[in-house]
């Protein structure tokens, strides 16, 4: 069946792509965006105009294309945030896919992006570090102690996005807190960084990086207090806290995670059993959406056609390579652990391509013949994911236009009952999980543990469920300190790994172009890409 001609999709967005400014490693603050006369005047009279600098914050993290120049081509990876999310989560033992050319997230799956060279370690280096240039530009011109209501929220939302930036970084480049606080970590560029500093900025030690981003995060919690944003896509106070206790809980600070996460949860409710029995996570308006990105039908991802998450995730779009080309999957032996009582066991369909939240009675039809939605979509293999819903729910949407989770209230209660029983209240942490989980998920649901150390491995378990595909799994194995096994489950025989924690090939190298201009970087090691182990594959294998 020729229901989606890929040649034609591929000419279309071909047609669409944009000629962008050379891009390049400078990723210091320009010293200062205006002079001392025009920061003044700024200050005193004109704070709106700050409002573009503001805007590039959230901009720069769906920005289209940002490595064409450099890479010589268009990549389909290169579409922001969640693109980087895909990567990580391509990375872990959660999300398999099809070992094809089509899948565009099999360089990280296989862990050949982490070289010098390679363009996948340069996208992300330059999206974390571009979008922080943005918040350094803002923090340059606003200072510490501003009166003015308007100054005070750009600022704030200026802290708090470099300490997510940072947040990410730093999980990226060195293994986690805990065990590892003075190992070499990330280049720390600030408000304060010039020119010439950049040029011998060695690596900060992983404690640095962890203090510079509590102590935005701190202020930004001040200052934003009172703010009321005009939609979810930008940082108030909620969000600050939310991003607080993800730093805390990799500081395994319990108190304070626990107590941020409470705080980040106030005004928002998870999404319930009935709102997840359909493919959900497309619309910022649910009201567990703390934060995440807005994506409008005019954005450049969008009119691009394949560029964009719901291209390469969602199984009901009308233009993409998830159905049929690059399907996105649930690691098996993880699905056939979720109760059959729990609602997301439907977020992917079983051995029957069957998923009770899928409309099985929509059909389409083409040249005189009726298809039902498992071949209309291409859907080729088990454990397949329905999770991710079609933009306004409607199937066979050929706009892209899904907004994407970065923060959402179910998260801030797993961290709660992680908190809560790592720091000596396993009791309290019991019922928090149970009280969640019966509510929003599973009606029949007990935690089969009552120790902090059991707890905390149902709340993995918990998170790898809930928050699968939003770009948590490779980060949270990486923060316990898990091995990375794939052997004896449906991923692909050449990507069948059993690594052990704490290997060399997690970590991502520092792009060749930063060594070239940073000459006190200290890079980390390249390794030898792993050699997939020899095991018969599952019946469920994606080919």
């Amino acid at each position: 069946m020729e229901r989606k001609n890929y040649m034609k999709a591929f000419s279309l967005i071909a047609s669409l792509f944009f000629m962008f400014g050379c891009v390049d490693m400078d990723l210091n603050p320009a010293d200062s965006i205006y002079t001392q006369d025009q920061k003044d005047d700024l200050l005193n009279s004109s704070p709106d105009r700050l409002v573009a600098d503001v805007n590039g914050l959230y901009s720069g993290l769906i920005k289209y294309a940002s490595i064409y120049n450099w890479a010589n081509a268009t990549r389909h990876f290169d579409f922001g945030y969640a693109a980087a999310c895909m990567i990580f989560d391509s990375s872990g033992m959660d999300m398999p896919a099809e070992n094809s050319g089509y899948n565009w997230f099999l360089t990280p799956a296989r862990f050949l992006d982490r070289t010098k060279t390679n363009e996948f370690g340069y996208f992300l280096w330059l999206l974390f570090y571009s979008h922080m240039r943005t918040a350094n530009d803002i923090l340059a011109t606003i200072p510490s102690g501003v009166e003015d209501a308007t100054l005070k929220a750009y600022r704030g939302q200026a802290l708090a996005s470099r300490a997510f930036d940072y947040l990410n970084l730093v999980q990226m480049y060195q293994f986690t807190y805990v065990g590892h606080e003075n190992e070499l970590a990330i280049p720390l560029v600030d408000e304060n960084t010039s020119g010439q500093d950049a040029t011998e900025n060695g690596r900060a030690t992983v404690k640095e990086i962890y203090d510079l981003i509590i102590s935005d995060l701190n202020e930004a919690i001040e200052i934003l207090e009172g703010y009321s944003r005009t939609n979810k896509g930008l940082i108030n106070q909620n969000v600050a806290y939310g991003l607080r206790a993800r730093a805390h809980l990799l500081m395994n600070n319990w108190d304070q995670a626990a107590s941020d996460a409470a705080n980040a949860l106030s005004g928002y409710t998870p999404y319930s059993i009935e709102e997840v029995s359909k493919p959900s996570f497309n619309d910022i308006s649910a009201g567990s959406w703390i934060w995440g990105l807005v994506v409008s039908e005019t954005n450049d991802i969008v009119r691009s056609g394949l560029l964009n998450f719901p291209s390469h995730m969602c199984s009901f779009t009308g233009n993409g390579y998830a159905p049929g080309y690059a399907g996105r999957y649930i690691n098996n032996t993880l699905w056939e652990q979720i109760p059959e009582t729990d609602v997301r066991k439907g977020w992917w369909i079983d051995e029957n391509f069957y998923s009770p939240i899928v409309d099985y009675d929509w059909t389409a039809t083409y040249n005189g013949v009726e298809y039902g939605v498992e071949d209309w979509f291409g859907w080729q293999a088990p454990y397949l994911n329905v999770k991710f819903g079609p933009y306004q729910d409607i199937y066979d949407n050929a706009t892209n236009a899904c907004d994407f989770p970065m923060m959402r209230a179910e998260e801030m209660y797993l961290i709660m009952a992680e908190a809560q029983a790592m720091g000596g209240n396993p009791g309290t942490a019991k019922s928090t999980l149970e009280s969640f989980i019966r509510t929003y998920r599973d009606p029949a649901y007990v935690c089969p543990a009552s120790d902090a150390a059991g707890i905390r491995e149902e709340v993995w378990f918990q998170r790898r469920v809930e928050l699968w595909g939003e770009g948590f799994s490779f980060f949270d194995m990486m923060r316990l300190k898990k091995p990375l096994k794939r052997t004896g489950t449906n991923f692909d025989a050449q990507l069948s790994y059993d690594l052990p924690a704490e290997s060399d090939i997690f970590l991502w190298i520092i792009p060749e172009e930063e060594e070239n201009t940073n000459t006190s970087i200290i890079n980390n090691p390249v390794m030898t890409t792993p050699t997939p182990v020899s095991a018969t594959p599952t019946a469920a294998t994606v080919k």
